[in-house]
């Protein structure tokens, strides 16, 4: 899996409903977590996970196809563990508190790569360790269960998550690691989602997990970029090539110094919406 392709919508999808796998060959998200872990109930894991399975032979498109697995401390982890070992694009570890908890699914796991759940205050403190692990591709912010452990209450600006987010996004920018932000509960607030989604775009996030198709195209259209953002990194390239033809180091564009550090956002902007446009247009098909 390209760490390149876009993962803007992440929708997690309870692996014991048929329905919804069924249905999530359609959805536009860029990828989709089947869960295995807290959607299904535990006398349904076994009944889930031969479902998923099934499934997963299906054609899903461009979609990543990430399992979300119980932990290894379950009766049910390691029998998941050694199911999707091969059949996803990838296998999401729940609770990841340390590297060695990448350790023990990796060894269950050799091929395919690892995400990681960040979930809980040792995850947080660990956050640069566990990015650092050579099979880790992904970073999961799990929200939900760091308030809960740390007994915080829920404010729009999200205030009790910020050390905790600035950590992961910190360590996932130092190892080249995807992260997604965690998810917005209220599926039918959507002027609250689209907050939700700036603020975490604006941080740094690659993208939100979503509890509900009806999140995703406001996730899709967030975390891309936006048109005025694509022309200025045109203008920002083409003045600065300009510029080095005329032997200076630096341009102006609306008002504004362009420098090299300028440019080469500016091509990861244009790089990230090709990207986009190309899944975008795979998903049509």
């Amino acid at each position: 899996m390209s760490l390149s392709r876009p993962f803007r919508s992440v929708l997690y999808l309870p692996a014991a409903n048929a329905r919804a796998l069924e249905k999530a060959r359609g959805l536009p998200a860029d990828a989709i977590i089947f869960d295995l872990e807290d959607a299904v109930a535990p006398a349904e894991k076994g009944a889930a996970r031969d479902a998923l399975l099934a499934a997963l032979a299906q054609d899903y498109g461009a979609r990543a196809r990430i399992v979300r697995i119980n932990g290894l401390d379950t009766p049910w982890g390691r029998d998941d563990a050694a199911a999707f070992a091969s059949g996803a694009d990838a296998v999401l570890i729940p609770k990841v508190n340390a590297p060695a908890n990448l350790d023990a699914v990796a060894a269950l796991v050799p091929e395919t790569p690892l995400w990681a759940m960040m979930e809980t205050a040792a995850g947080m403190l660990n956050a640069a360790a566990i990015a650092a692990h050579p099979r880790l591709q992904g970073m999961v912010m799990g929200t939900n269960d760091l308030a809960r452990e740390l007994g915080s209450r829920f404010r729009a600006d999200r205030l009790p998550m910020q050390a905790g987010l600035g950590l992961c996004l910190l360590a996932a920018r130092a190892h080249g690691r995807v992260i997604v932000d965690g998810v917005y509960n209220a599926f039918r607030d959507d002027e609250g989602l689209r907050a939700e989604c700036g603020q975490g775009r604006d941080m740094g996030f690659d993208g939100k997990t979503l509890i509900h198709p009806a999140q995703i195209g406001i996730a899709n259209a967030v975390f891309a970029p936006s048109a005025d953002e694509i022309d200025l990194s045109r203008r920002q390239i083409e003045a600065f090539d300009d510029a080095v033809a005329q032997g200076r180091g630096v341009a102006v564009v609306d008002g504004r110094i362009v420098e090299n550090l300028h440019v080469r956002t500016a091509r990861a902007t244009l790089d990230r919406a090709a990207a986009i446009a190309a899944m975008d247009a795979v998903a049509r098909d």
